[in-house]
Protein backbone atom coordinates (compact mmCIF):
# COMPACT_ATOMS: atom_id res chain seq x y z
CA UNK A 1 0.00 0.00 0.00
CA UNK A 2 1.60 3.36 -1.08
CA UNK A 3 0.86 6.63 1.17
CA UNK A 4 -2.19 8.73 0.33
CA UNK A 5 -2.17 10.83 -2.54
CA UNK A 6 -0.30 13.72 -2.27
CA UNK A 7 2.05 13.00 0.28
CA UNK A 8 5.02 12.33 -1.93
CA UNK A 9 7.30 14.95 -3.34
CA UNK A 10 6.28 16.70 -5.60
CA UNK A 11 7.04 15.63 -9.40
CA UNK A 12 10.92 17.40 -10.06
CA UNK A 13 11.26 18.49 -6.43
CA UNK A 14 14.05 18.03 -4.50
CA UNK A 15 14.64 16.86 -1.02
CA UNK A 16 15.90 19.40 1.62
CA UNK A 17 18.22 18.54 4.29
CA UNK A 18 15.18 17.82 6.45
CA UNK A 19 13.46 15.77 3.91
CA UNK A 20 11.00 18.10 3.32
CA UNK A 21 10.49 19.21 -0.56
CA UNK A 22 12.23 22.51 -1.13
CA UNK A 23 9.28 24.94 -1.03
CA UNK A 24 7.05 23.40 1.04
CA UNK A 25 4.65 25.78 3.43
CA UNK A 26 6.60 27.24 6.23
CA UNK A 27 5.71 25.58 9.76
CA UNK A 28 4.68 28.76 11.26
CA UNK A 29 2.10 30.28 8.24
CA UNK A 30 -1.60 30.46 9.52
CA UNK A 31 -4.71 28.90 7.01
CA UNK A 32 -6.51 31.31 5.07
CA UNK A 33 -9.79 32.10 6.97
CA UNK A 34 -12.64 29.24 6.91
CA UNK A 35 -10.08 27.01 5.12
CA UNK A 36 -9.55 23.22 6.43
CA UNK A 37 -6.11 21.85 7.34
CA UNK A 38 -5.54 18.73 4.73
CA UNK A 39 -3.13 16.77 6.34
CA UNK A 40 -3.60 12.81 5.15
CA UNK A 41 -0.21 11.22 6.44
CA UNK A 42 0.65 9.49 8.36
CA UNK A 43 -2.69 7.53 8.49
CA UNK A 44 -3.79 5.05 10.98
CA UNK A 45 -1.96 1.88 8.52
CA UNK A 46 1.07 3.39 8.73
CA UNK A 47 4.19 1.19 9.51
CA UNK A 48 6.41 2.46 11.64
CA UNK A 49 10.51 1.43 11.40
CA UNK A 50 13.04 3.93 13.15
CA UNK A 51 16.63 3.65 14.51
CA UNK A 52 17.56 3.94 18.39
CA UNK A 53 20.69 5.04 19.71
CA UNK A 54 22.28 7.46 22.17
CA UNK A 55 22.50 9.92 20.79
CA UNK A 56 20.98 9.74 17.55
CA UNK A 57 19.06 13.39 16.56
CA UNK A 58 22.47 13.83 14.67
CA UNK A 59 21.25 10.62 12.66
CA UNK A 60 20.91 10.82 8.41
CA UNK A 61 18.97 7.65 8.76
CA UNK A 62 15.66 8.75 8.74
CA UNK A 63 16.86 10.81 5.92
CA UNK A 64 17.90 8.16 3.90
CA UNK A 65 14.73 5.68 4.98
CA UNK A 66 12.28 8.05 4.55
CA UNK A 67 13.50 9.47 0.90
CA UNK A 68 13.49 5.86 -0.22
CA UNK A 69 9.81 4.57 1.26
CA UNK A 70 8.62 7.28 -0.75
CA UNK A 71 9.87 6.71 -3.61
CA UNK A 72 8.86 3.14 -3.06
CA UNK A 73 5.38 4.23 -2.89
CA UNK A 74 5.22 3.00 1.01
CA UNK A 75 2.79 4.20 3.74
CA UNK A 76 6.01 3.72 6.23
CA UNK A 77 7.70 6.05 8.19
CA UNK A 78 11.15 5.97 9.65
CA UNK A 79 11.37 8.04 13.31
CA UNK A 80 14.64 8.72 15.67
CA UNK A 81 14.14 7.41 18.44
CA UNK A 82 17.21 8.21 21.48
CA UNK A 83 17.05 5.70 24.29
CA UNK A 84 20.04 5.49 26.94
CA UNK A 85 21.23 2.19 27.71
CA UNK A 86 19.62 1.95 30.64
CA UNK A 87 16.03 1.57 28.76
CA UNK A 88 16.72 -0.01 26.07
CA UNK A 89 15.43 -3.55 26.70
CA UNK A 90 12.23 -1.29 27.78
CA UNK A 91 12.28 0.84 24.94
CA UNK A 92 12.40 -2.75 22.03
CA UNK A 93 10.01 -4.76 23.90
CA UNK A 94 7.60 -1.30 23.81
CA UNK A 95 8.64 -1.12 20.09
CA UNK A 96 7.63 -4.59 19.16
CA UNK A 97 4.20 -4.36 21.00
CA UNK A 98 3.62 -1.42 19.23
CA UNK A 99 3.65 -3.22 16.22
CA UNK A 100 6.55 -1.43 14.93
CA UNK A 101 7.95 -3.06 11.63
CA UNK A 102 11.50 -3.57 13.01
CA UNK A 103 14.69 -0.94 13.86
CA UNK A 104 17.53 -0.09 13.22
CA UNK A 105 19.96 -0.02 16.48
CA UNK A 106 23.12 2.35 16.55
CA UNK A 107 25.65 2.88 19.07
CA UNK A 108 25.82 2.00 22.07
CA UNK A 109 23.27 -0.71 21.83
CA UNK A 110 24.22 -3.04 19.24
CA UNK A 111 25.80 -5.72 21.46
CA UNK A 112 22.50 -5.21 23.75
CA UNK A 113 20.27 -5.72 20.34
CA UNK A 114 22.26 -9.11 19.64
CA UNK A 115 21.96 -10.05 23.27
CA UNK A 116 17.91 -9.56 23.55
CA UNK A 117 17.12 -11.23 19.97
CA UNK A 118 15.42 -14.84 20.11
CA UNK A 119 16.67 -15.41 16.68
CA UNK A 120 20.28 -13.88 15.74
CA UNK A 121 21.62 -14.69 11.79
CA UNK A 122 25.08 -16.21 11.56
CA UNK A 123 26.56 -12.93 11.01
CA UNK A 124 25.42 -11.65 13.98
CA UNK A 125 26.18 -14.58 16.55
CA UNK A 126 30.21 -14.51 15.15
CA UNK A 127 29.81 -10.47 15.90
CA UNK A 128 28.04 -10.48 19.02
CA UNK A 129 26.41 -7.32 17.72
CA UNK A 130 23.65 -6.54 15.36
CA UNK A 131 22.55 -2.98 13.72
CA UNK A 132 19.20 -4.46 12.49
CA UNK A 133 16.04 -5.59 14.09
CA UNK A 134 13.03 -7.44 12.88
CA UNK A 135 9.77 -7.74 14.52
CA UNK A 136 8.54 -11.29 13.57
CA UNK A 137 5.42 -13.73 14.96
CA UNK A 138 8.06 -16.25 16.62
CA UNK A 139 9.78 -12.96 18.17
CA UNK A 140 12.72 -10.21 17.16
CA UNK A 141 14.89 -11.43 15.01
CA UNK A 142 18.60 -9.75 14.97
CA UNK A 143 20.46 -9.24 11.68
CA UNK A 144 23.99 -7.06 10.84
CA UNK A 145 23.98 -4.85 7.43
CA UNK A 146 27.29 -3.55 8.16
CA UNK A 147 29.76 -5.68 6.41
CA UNK A 148 27.57 -6.35 3.48
CA UNK A 149 27.25 -2.62 3.05
CA UNK A 150 30.99 -2.35 2.90
CA UNK A 151 30.96 -5.37 0.59
CA UNK A 152 28.53 -3.73 -1.86
CA UNK A 153 30.28 0.20 -1.48
CA UNK A 154 33.32 -1.92 -2.70
CA UNK A 155 31.88 -3.71 -5.52
CA UNK A 156 29.68 -1.38 -6.77
CA UNK A 157 31.32 2.03 -6.00
CA UNK A 158 34.75 1.26 -5.87
CA UNK A 159 34.83 -1.73 -8.69
CA UNK A 160 36.78 -3.76 -6.08
CA UNK A 161 36.41 -7.01 -5.70
CA UNK A 162 38.20 -8.70 -2.37
CA UNK A 163 38.24 -12.30 -3.57
CA UNK A 164 41.76 -13.75 -3.77
CA UNK A 165 43.18 -9.93 -3.07
CA UNK A 166 45.78 -8.79 -0.09
CA UNK A 167 43.14 -6.46 2.51
CA UNK A 168 43.90 -5.18 5.63
CA UNK A 169 42.01 -3.16 8.49
CA UNK A 170 42.80 -0.62 10.55
CA UNK A 171 40.72 -0.90 14.40
CA UNK A 172 39.78 -3.76 16.39
CA UNK A 173 36.25 -2.69 17.51
CA UNK A 174 32.85 -2.89 15.97
CA UNK A 175 33.50 -1.43 12.28
CA UNK A 176 36.87 -2.92 12.39
CA UNK A 177 35.04 -6.35 12.99
CA UNK A 178 32.40 -6.30 10.39
CA UNK A 179 35.16 -5.32 7.95
CA UNK A 180 37.15 -8.55 8.64
CA UNK A 181 34.53 -10.82 8.78
CA UNK A 182 32.78 -9.44 5.67
CA UNK A 183 36.11 -9.53 3.35
CA UNK A 184 36.96 -13.20 4.49
CA UNK A 185 33.45 -14.24 3.47
CA UNK A 186 34.00 -12.39 0.25
CA UNK A 187 37.13 -14.44 0.08
CA UNK A 188 40.18 -12.09 0.58
CA UNK A 189 43.39 -13.76 0.31
CA UNK A 190 44.83 -12.16 3.52
CA UNK A 191 43.62 -10.29 5.93
CA UNK A 192 46.09 -8.24 7.90
CA UNK A 193 44.69 -6.09 11.09
CA UNK A 194 46.52 -3.36 13.00
CA UNK A 195 45.94 -2.01 16.25
CA UNK A 196 47.05 0.14 19.00
CA UNK A 197 46.32 -2.77 21.76
CA UNK A 198 46.93 -6.32 20.03
CA UNK A 199 44.56 -8.06 22.44
CA UNK A 200 41.72 -6.75 20.47
CA UNK A 201 43.22 -7.29 17.44
CA UNK A 202 43.79 -10.74 18.32
CA UNK A 203 40.17 -10.87 18.95
CA UNK A 204 38.89 -9.68 15.43
CA UNK A 205 41.72 -12.11 13.86
CA UNK A 206 39.79 -15.05 15.58
CA UNK A 207 36.61 -14.00 13.36
CA UNK A 208 38.35 -15.40 10.60
CA UNK A 209 41.43 -17.74 11.83
CA UNK A 210 42.32 -19.13 8.03
CA UNK A 211 42.89 -15.82 6.53
CA UNK A 212 42.95 -12.79 9.48
CA UNK A 213 46.05 -12.26 11.19
CA UNK A 214 47.53 -9.44 13.39
CA UNK A 215 50.49 -7.38 11.46
CA UNK A 216 52.92 -4.68 11.49
CA UNK A 217 51.84 -0.74 10.17
CA UNK A 218 54.92 -1.56 7.77
CA UNK A 219 53.18 -4.79 6.00
CA UNK A 220 50.26 -2.54 4.69
CA UNK A 221 52.58 -1.40 2.35
CA UNK A 222 51.58 -2.84 -1.14
CA UNK A 223 48.20 -4.30 0.43
CA UNK A 224 45.32 -3.97 -2.42
CA UNK A 225 42.67 -2.87 0.28
CA UNK A 226 43.53 -0.75 3.41
CA UNK A 227 40.31 0.25 5.18
CA UNK A 228 40.61 2.80 7.93
CA UNK A 229 37.93 1.44 10.79
CA UNK A 230 38.85 3.93 13.50
CA UNK A 231 37.24 7.28 14.28
CA UNK A 232 41.06 8.73 14.68
CA UNK A 233 41.14 10.82 11.13
CA UNK A 234 37.88 12.83 11.91
CA UNK A 235 38.24 16.47 12.83
CA UNK A 236 35.81 19.08 14.75
CA UNK A 237 33.30 16.55 16.18
CA UNK A 238 33.10 14.52 19.55
CA UNK A 239 32.79 10.74 18.84
CA UNK A 240 29.85 9.34 21.24
CA UNK A 241 28.56 6.80 18.99
CA UNK A 242 29.16 5.03 15.92
CA UNK A 243 28.04 8.54 14.60
CA UNK A 244 29.86 11.71 13.98
CA UNK A 245 28.09 14.29 17.04
CA UNK A 246 28.74 18.23 16.03
CA UNK A 247 30.98 20.17 18.70
CA UNK A 248 28.36 20.80 21.57
CA UNK A 249 25.85 17.69 21.17
CA UNK A 250 27.86 15.66 22.99
CA UNK A 251 26.33 13.39 26.00
CA UNK A 252 26.05 15.31 29.00
CA UNK A 253 24.07 12.37 30.50
CA UNK A 254 25.07 10.27 33.70
CA UNK A 255 25.21 7.45 30.54
CA UNK A 256 27.48 9.27 28.45
CA UNK A 257 30.26 6.94 28.21
CA UNK A 258 33.86 7.26 28.78
CA UNK A 259 36.00 10.38 27.05
CA UNK A 260 38.37 7.97 25.64
CA UNK A 261 35.75 5.29 24.84
CA UNK A 262 35.23 4.87 20.83
CA UNK A 263 31.75 2.99 20.15
CA UNK A 264 32.57 2.05 16.72
CA UNK A 265 35.95 0.39 17.28
CA UNK A 266 35.61 -0.39 21.06
CA UNK A 267 38.85 0.86 21.57
CA UNK A 268 39.77 3.12 24.25
CA UNK A 269 42.72 4.08 22.28
CA UNK A 270 41.47 6.43 19.91
CA UNK A 271 40.59 9.41 21.81
CA UNK A 272 37.81 11.86 20.45
CA UNK A 273 39.25 15.23 20.49
CA UNK A 274 43.41 14.63 20.03
CA UNK A 275 45.06 16.22 17.33
CA UNK A 276 43.95 14.57 13.91
CA UNK A 277 47.53 13.06 12.14
CA UNK A 278 47.34 11.60 9.01
CA UNK A 279 49.14 8.88 10.94
CA UNK A 280 46.72 5.85 12.71
CA UNK A 281 47.87 3.04 14.60
CA UNK A 282 51.59 3.59 13.36
CA UNK A 283 50.46 3.44 9.44
CA UNK A 284 51.26 5.92 7.61
CA UNK A 285 49.44 6.40 4.27
CA UNK A 286 52.09 8.36 2.98
CA UNK A 287 53.66 5.18 2.10
CA UNK A 288 50.72 3.91 -0.12
CA UNK A 289 50.88 4.14 -3.29
CA UNK A 290 49.63 3.59 -7.17
CA UNK A 291 47.75 -0.15 -7.23
CA UNK A 292 45.84 0.20 -3.99
CA UNK A 293 42.68 1.46 -2.41
CA UNK A 294 42.48 3.35 0.54
CA UNK A 295 38.98 3.25 2.35
CA UNK A 296 38.09 5.37 5.15
CA UNK A 297 35.14 4.52 7.12
CA UNK A 298 34.62 8.06 8.45
CA UNK A 299 32.74 10.56 5.73
CA UNK A 300 33.14 13.82 7.93
CA UNK A 301 35.49 14.91 7.06
CA UNK A 302 35.00 13.80 3.36
CA UNK A 303 39.02 13.56 2.73
CA UNK A 304 40.11 12.79 6.25
CA UNK A 305 44.04 13.71 6.13
CA UNK A 306 44.49 9.82 5.99
CA UNK A 307 42.82 9.69 2.83
CA UNK A 308 44.25 13.11 1.45
CA UNK A 309 47.74 11.94 2.30
CA UNK A 310 47.03 8.48 0.40
CA UNK A 311 45.98 9.86 -2.41
CA UNK A 312 48.57 12.81 -2.89
CA UNK A 313 51.19 9.74 -3.04
CA UNK A 314 49.13 7.98 -5.77
CA UNK A 315 46.80 5.65 -3.91
CA UNK A 316 42.64 5.23 -4.70
CA UNK A 317 40.44 6.76 -1.70
CA UNK A 318 37.13 6.45 -1.19
CA UNK A 319 35.26 7.38 2.25
CA UNK A 320 32.53 6.12 4.42
CA UNK A 321 29.18 7.66 2.85
CA UNK A 322 28.93 4.00 0.55
CA UNK A 323 28.36 1.63 3.50
CA UNK A 324 26.20 3.93 4.83
CA UNK A 325 23.95 4.44 2.36
CA UNK A 326 24.15 0.43 1.14
CA UNK A 327 23.94 -0.66 4.99
CA UNK A 328 20.20 1.51 4.82
CA UNK A 329 19.41 -0.26 1.51
CA UNK A 330 19.59 -3.77 3.32
CA UNK A 331 18.05 -2.88 5.89
CA UNK A 332 15.22 -1.85 3.79
CA UNK A 333 14.96 -4.84 1.91
CA UNK A 334 14.87 -7.04 4.98
CA UNK A 335 12.07 -4.99 6.51
CA UNK A 336 10.04 -4.54 3.35
CA UNK A 337 10.71 -7.62 0.77
CA UNK A 338 11.78 -5.04 -1.91
CA UNK A 339 14.44 -3.55 -2.88
CA UNK A 340 15.72 -0.14 -2.22
CA UNK A 341 16.20 2.50 -4.44
CA UNK A 342 19.58 2.72 -3.87
CA UNK A 343 20.40 5.97 -6.26
CA UNK A 344 17.41 7.83 -4.94
CA UNK A 345 18.96 7.42 -1.53
CA UNK A 346 22.35 8.92 -2.69
CA UNK A 347 20.81 11.77 -4.13
CA UNK A 348 19.46 12.85 -0.79
CA UNK A 349 22.33 12.80 1.37
CA UNK A 350 24.47 14.56 -1.74
CA UNK A 351 26.00 11.61 -2.95
CA UNK A 352 27.27 10.78 -6.08
CA UNK A 353 23.97 8.73 -7.37
CA UNK A 354 25.83 7.58 -10.59
CA UNK A 355 27.41 4.82 -9.19
CA UNK A 356 29.86 2.89 -11.60
CA UNK A 357 28.21 -0.35 -13.29
CA UNK A 358 29.88 -3.15 -15.48
CA UNK A 359 32.46 -6.21 -15.00
CA UNK A 360 33.52 -5.39 -11.26
CA UNK A 361 37.76 -4.69 -11.67
CA UNK A 362 40.39 -3.31 -9.61
CA UNK A 363 39.92 0.54 -9.19
CA UNK A 364 42.46 2.40 -11.28
CA UNK A 365 44.94 4.72 -8.88
CA UNK A 366 44.44 8.79 -9.17
CA UNK A 367 46.29 11.26 -10.80
CA UNK A 368 46.82 13.78 -7.48
CA UNK A 369 49.05 16.85 -7.35
CA UNK A 370 51.15 17.33 -4.25
CA UNK A 371 48.29 19.73 -3.32
CA UNK A 372 46.27 16.55 -2.80
CA UNK A 373 43.83 17.81 -5.67
CA UNK A 374 42.90 15.66 -8.45
CA UNK A 375 40.21 13.15 -9.64
CA UNK A 376 38.32 11.38 -6.62
CA UNK A 377 36.82 7.95 -6.61
CA UNK A 378 32.98 8.30 -6.31
CA UNK A 379 31.86 9.53 -2.83
CA UNK A 380 35.19 12.02 -2.60
CA UNK A 381 33.34 15.11 -2.76
CA UNK A 382 30.13 14.37 -0.94
CA UNK A 383 29.50 17.07 0.51
CA UNK A 384 27.63 15.46 3.60
CA UNK A 385 28.64 15.74 7.35
CA UNK A 386 28.69 13.36 9.36
CA UNK A 387 29.91 9.62 9.51
CA UNK A 388 28.75 6.30 9.18
CA UNK A 389 26.23 4.89 11.06
CA UNK A 390 28.00 1.37 11.18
Amino acid sequence: MGRPPGTGQPSGSQPSATGQPSGSQPSGSRLPPGARPTVVWPTAATEVVGVIGFPVRHSLSPLLHNCAFDVMDLDWSYLAFEVSPRLFGQAVSGAESLGFRGLSVTMPHKDAAARLAVRRSVTVRHLGAANTLIFEPRGVFAESTDGDGLLDDLRKGALFDPDGRHCAVIGAGGAARAAVLALAGAGAKEIVIVNRSRPSAWRSAALAPKVARVGRPDELIGMDLVVQATPASMSGVDRTGDEVVPVGAAMSRRDAAPANFDAVTGDESAVPGEEVSAVIAGVDPARFGAGQLVVDLIYDPALTPFLLEARRHGAAVRNGLGMLVHQAARQIQLWTGAEAPVSAMWAVVGGDASEAAGDVRPVAPTAASDEGEGELSPLGEAGVSGPIEA
